[in-house]
């Protein structure tokens, strides 16, 4: 693993740097799009990060659910299936002390076990493979999201995604971000 993977912005884990796997099948968020995120969750009306219940897909080194965490989120559940990412995000999660506040599921996000609601969802999947809607419709199947939970996709630059009104859409190099609130 590479000590060179992302580092958290912001609170009380504020400077660590993260694990990231070795090879190119782990694309960690940019610090700067990361950033763009958490700025705008930080100061929208429609978003509270303190105490929030973050579900963390396709999470590679878990990145968003930490940096969550970091600012004031209760607890974060990860999802991942690819082995060198699991170890990595295992290694974030003892490296931040945040093991009391979080879980994994070590599975596919098109096919998860029974989950509980959670408010405040991050997917970052492949690009290019169209993932999200098709996640999102799994993890509502097995009762992962809250009614009214605030959903943020990071797509490919190529993808098309259409969801309900978006409260937030930004631009960041390769990556777009898109944020809204699960219908209910």
């Amino acid at each position: 693993m590479s000590a060179t993977g992302p580092r958290i912005i912001a609170g009380r884990w504020r400077g660590r740097r993260l694990m990231a796997p070795p090879g190119l099948d782990t694309r960690p968020t940019s610090s700067r799009a990361r950033q763009a995120v958490f700025d705008i969750l930080a100061h929208a009306p429609w978003c509270t990060l303190r105490g929030a219940k973050v579900l963390d897909v396709f999470a590679g080194t878990g990145a968003y659910g930490l940096e969550a965490l970091s600012r004031g989120a209760d607890e974060a559940l990860f999802v991942e299936q690819s082995p060198p990412a699991l170890a990595a995000l295992r290694a974030n999660i003892a490296a931040c002390g945040a093991g009391d506040a979080t879980q994994i599921v070590a599975g596919d996000a098109l096919a998860p076990p029974l989950g509980t609601p959670h408010d405040l969802v991050f997917l970052d999947p492949p690009y290019g493979q169209n993932l999200v809607l098709r996640a999102l419709s799994a993890l509502r199947a097995r009762g992962y999201l809250a009614l009214g939970a605030i959903i943020v996709a990071e797509l490919g630059p190529s993808e098309a995604l259409d969801t309900p009104e978006p409260l937030a859409e930004r631009a960041h190099g390769k990556a777009r971000v898109k944020i809204w609130r699960e219908p209910g």
